[in-house]
């Protein structure tokens, strides 16, 4: 685990984002996507929206996905396990990037078939204190035929921008900064599951 943590501080400070595969285990990410099916079964998740306070808005032409908000102050015991990981990732971050992160926070996210997040930047003036994205996806398995791939905008020295997709296949994990990577969700042609959050320089 410290190498893998090494290897994503690297990359973040070098490359401001990493793809990692099997960054859990096969029977924790099946445990933790049972648990978010048992809660899509309960009714617990809610149609995502745009903005925040008095500006949040559902606007389903901007994104069409759905999110169940973690309550740090009532995780189960996966979730908190789950956090317990990325409080690792945060920490080697902290020492390698010096970026000052001190919270995360976070939601499980459901792509219905046909469903998509069009091109964003999670880091803006409304939410500022978000610095890095984390995602973790959840799914059995994936193909490119499956569509649903995190596109990322990556910018070049140039002024230009690399695009790089990314297929959310299971155990995956994402990070990358906050504020830098413009990137959309393409449209997916089955359910996509995972979790995403942000590690915030703020408690």
């Amino acid at each position: 685990m410290e190498e893998l943590l090494d290897y994503i501080s690297s990359e973040i400070y070098q490359k401001s984002h990493v793809v990692v595969d099997d960054f859990v285990d096969r029977p924790f990410r099946k445990a933790l996507l049972e648990e978010q099916i048992q809660l899509v079964q309960q009714g617990k998740f809610k149609t995502a929206a745009v903005g925040t306070g008095g500006q949040k808005q559902v606007r389903t032409e901007i994104r069409s996905d759905e999110v169940l908000w973690m309550d740090a102050e009532d995780l189960s015991a996966l979730q908190s396990a789950f956090w317990e990981k990325i409080a690792e990732v945060r920490k080697v971050l902290n020492q390698r990037c010096f970026l000052g992160l001190r919270s995360f926070e976070g939601h499980f996210a459901r792509y219905p078939i046909g469903s998509f997040y069009k091109r964003h930047l999670d880091q803006f003036h409304a939410v500022p204190h978000r610095v890095v994205t984390v995602i973790l996806y959840l799914n059995d398995s994936w193909t490119s035929e499956d569509g649903g791939a995190l596109r990322m905008y990556i910018p070049q020295d140039d002024g230009s921008e690399l695009i790089e997709d990314v297929l959310p296949i299971g155990g995956r994990l994402v990070v990358f900064l906050s504020g830098e990577i413009p990137h959309e969700v393409m449209p997916t042609k089955k359910e996509r599951i995972s979790i995403t959050g942000w590690l915030r320089d703020i408690d």
